[in-house]
Formats: structure tokens, C-alpha cells, sequence
């Protein structure tokens, strides 16, 4: 079951009921029997009344009530009788309890042998009066503890509410932790049955506070540390192009490898940067039309390179971010979608600001991407065949993983369909509005 609450309260108000249902029935067959006993003394008593009745002075139309009738017979006649009761004996002449069925009714009897005055008294009470009556005093008993059982199951609610308020409170707790905040859950001392619970998560904590950090590290001292020989290698190459033909294929290559290789360094330290921690500490509205100038002005020269045309649509657009971050969501789109569009290409980036958000597109006319590949094209690591037939220029594989990494700090889903030029790729960013960016 989904909800402790409901199967505590569930499984004890089951017992509950049980135990209650098992206590009544016992008590109603128990309480029974006990108003049978008390019934049949009553007929017996009433047989030694009637005893002593004077059957000359019985009249025929002599009542007892509904539910009583008697008979005196003496030498097998009938020397007296009530109303209800009919001509021949209601039961045979045998001292005893007994039931009788007559007037359309059944009868619990008993016969005596009165040795005073020397005849046979006999008695009877109607089962069904008998009955009702029994069960309804059976029940004035057993209801209460029916009608108590709603009552309980409130009480057994609240009850197991305040019990797992502490466990509530660890979750909100757990909740409202920032994605950066890794540090150990305190003040919870009490109740002691959470403290291994508490321990255990701190322990977790603890543990992915350090994985993280050595990861932190390892990326950015990695980054750092291949700068330097990245820089030599480029200062040696611009060296050697002074001595041999730098148009051949053989220098070109090893320029595009250590370009390259510069490349995925800072893909890294971008993936590094745009981090959680980063976002929290760093974001505020920003305007994403006018960021996307800044970055189309930056990146002007490898789109004039390739005869490429692009244009901004849109208009401002504030969404909540950090800079850095959106830069390189943009950057990484826009370089994306240079490098598929071929020479002469065209590029469009559109801002568009609504209700529900802010939509970023950056669409172009390259070979765009196979529906098996959308999927697939955010990996880390992943590099799509389309370029090939377009373009000789190689790729680290992270750019679009830093965009969705960015888009999911920020909030934001990415998606990629066809482009509105008929042929190339269409990358969407949504972001929510600047509230709903705060509230998560």
C-alpha cells in the first residue's frame, strides 16, 4: 500500500472490527441463550399461576395478552382455557418444555402435572414476540459497539497521524533541501526510532557530497592542467607554419586535432560551471533576446566564415537564470547549427515570451536529424552520422549534453524536430515563467 497512514489505519480498524464482530456475535448467542432461560422461567412461573386459577370462573373470551395462552385438562377434557389457545392439547401430555405450532404461529410450551387439584396445566408464549423482544434487548448492547467503531477509526487516524508527523517532517525536511545543500540533516534526536533512519541518510549525503567533489575537481584540475600544453602546442604550430607549407593536409589535420582538443576542454570547464550550485548562487532575470545578440555578435565570424545568414526574432523576454549558463546553452545551439548548415546556409534564433513561459528555437537548413537519433543526440559523448555528408569538422559530443544539462538546472525540456525551412533541424528550449522557476 502506497500511504503507511492508511495501512496502519486500515490494518488496525480491520482487527478492530473483527475482534468487535467475533465479541458481538458471541455476546448476542451468549445473551440469547440467557433471555431463553429468563423467558422459560417466566412460562414457568406463569404455569403455577394459572394453577390456581379457578377454571369455573374462566370465562371463554380469557386473555392473557398477544402472546400467552393455557390450557387445564383433567381426565382428557379441557376444563379451561384461553382465548388463543385451541380446542385439543397444545402439546402432548408430558411434563416438560416444548413448541407447538397453532393459530398460525409457533409456541413455546410447558406442561405440569398439578397433583394438587389433579389435572394437567398447560402453557404456551408465542416464539416470534419471544424472539423480537430478546433481540432488541441483545442489541441495545451490541449496536454501541458497532456505531463505536467510526468513532474509533478517527481516533486510531489521529492517532497514527500524530505518530507519523515525525516521518512528515523528515520528508518536508528532505524536501526543501536545496539541490546544492549537502550538508547533514540535524535536529533530530527525537523520536529515536528515525535516528538510524536520519544516520543512514546523512550517511548517503555524506558520501555523494564527496563523490561530487571528486568529480568537481577532477574535472576542473583535468581542464586546467590541459590548457597549458593545449597553449604550447598551439604557439609551436603557429611556429611551424612559419617553415613548411601550412596548407597541406598533414598540418591541417594535426591544427584541427589540437582546435579540437581545445574545444572539449572548455566544453568541460562549461559543463563544470553550469552546475546546480552555480544556478543558485548566481541566477536572476535575464533578458534571453538580448543575451542572444550578445552571442550571435560573438560568434558573427564563424557564420561569415561559411557565407552563413542568420537572424534574431522575437522580442525581449526575461526569464530567470544564471549568465554563463544561458550563454552556453545559446552558444552551444547556435555553434551546432553553423557547423550542420553547410556554406551559405541559413540560421534563425526566435525568443517568444508568453503566459506559460519563454520559448527559445534555433532552426537551420542542414541535413537535419533522423527521428531514431533525437533521442539519442543528448548523450554525453554522442556524435550524429548527418554531419558527415556536410561537414569535415569534428565534434566532442558534449554540446548537447550541456544543453540539456543547462535547460534541466534552468527547469526548461528540450526538443528537436524538423526546421521550418523545410529541411534542417529545430531545437526548442521552454522556459517556465520566472515564478514557477523560484517555486521549484
Amino acid at each position: 500500500m502506497s500511504s503507511i497512514r492508511r495501512f496502519l489505519l486500515f490494518g488496525v480498524l480491520a482487527a478492530l472490527t473483527l475482534f468487535s464482530f467475533v465479541a458481538a456475535l458471541r455476546g448476542y448467542e451468549s445473551s440469547m441463550r440467557e433471555a431463553e432461560t429468563l423467558f422459560d422461567r417466566q412460562l414457568l412461573d406463569l404455569s403455577q399461576l394459572v394453577a390456581n386459577l379457578d377454571e369455573q370462573r374462566v370465562s371463554k373470551n380469557f386473555r392473557l395478552g398477544n402472546n400467552l395462552a393455557f390450557q387445564i385438562w383433567a381426565d382428557g377434557s379441557l376444563l379451561a382455557a384461553s382465548l388463543q389457545a385451541p380446542r385439543e392439547p397444545m402439546t402432548p401430555l408430558a411434563q416438560g418444555f416444548d413448541n407447538a405450532n397453532f393459530g398460525g404461529y409457533r409456541w413455546r410450551t410447558y406442561t405440569r402435572f398439578d397433583e394438587d387439584h389433579d389435572h394437567w396445566v398447560m402453557v404456551a408464549e408465542r416464539t416470534d414476540l419471544r424472539f423480537l423482544l430478546a433481540e432488541n434487548v441483545v442489541l441495545e448492547t451490541v449496536v454501541p459497539i458497532l456505531l463505536g467503531i467510526p468513532v474509533t477509526g478517527l481516533i486510531i487516524w489521529f492517532i497514527v497521524s500524530r505518530g507519523l508527523r515525525p516521518l512528515l517532517a523528515l520528508s518536508t525536511a528532505l524536501q526543501a533541501k536545496p539541490a546544492h545543500d549537502l550538508s547533514p540533516l540535524g535536529g533530530w534526536e527525537n523520536p529515536r526510532e528515525l535516528r538510524p533512519v536520519v544516520s543512514a541518510i546523512n550517511g548517503l549525503i555524506n558520501r555523494l557530497g564527496a563523490a561530487l567533489e571528486r568529480e568537481k575537481r577532477l574535472s576542473a584540475d583535468a581542464a586546467h592542467e590541459l590548457r597549458t600544453p593545449i597553449a604550447a602546442l598551439k604557439v609551436q604550430l603557429h611556429n611551424l607554419a612559419q617553415e613548411v607549407d601550412s596548407s597541406g593536409d598533414t598540418f591541417q589535420q594535426l591544427q584541427q586535432g589540437v582546435e579540437r582538443m581545445q574545444h572539449l576542454v572548455d566544453q568541460l570547464m562549461a559543463l563544470y560551471r553550469a552546475s546546480p550550485e552555480q544556478f543558485a548562487t548566481s541566477c536572476r532575470p535575464l533578458d534571453l533576446h538580448a543575451l542572444g545578440q550578445e552571442v550571435i555578435a560573438r560568434l558573427y565570424p564563424l557564420f561569415e566564415a561559411k557565407q552563413q545568414s542568420i537572424e534574431l526574432a522575437g522580442d525581449s523576454a526575461l526569464v530567470l537564470g544564471e549568465r554563463f549558463a544561458l550563454e552556453t546553452l545559446i552558444s552551444n545551439l547556435l555553434i551546432n547549427a553553423n557547423k550542420y548548415s553547410g556554406t551559405g546556409g541559413r540560421i534563425l534564433m526566435a525568443v517568444d515570451a508568453g503566459p506559460g513561459g519563454v520559448d527559445l528555437l534555433v532552426q537551420d537548413d542542414g541535413p537535419g536529424i533522423e527521428p531514431a537519433e533525437q533521442q539519442k543526440i543528448f548523450e554525453r559523448f554522442y556524435r550524429s552520422g548527418r554531419g558527415e555528408a556536410v561537414t569535415r569538422e569534428s565534434g566532442c559530443g558534449l554540446g548537447l549534453t550541456i544543453v540539456q544539462h543547462v535547460a534541466d538546472i534552468h527547469h526548461a525540456s528540450v526538443s528537436v524536430g524538423t526546421s521550418g525551412f523545410g529541411h534542417g533541424a529545430a531545437f526548442s528550449v521552454h522556459f517556465p515563467p520566472p515564478a514557477a522557476t523560484i517555486a521549484s
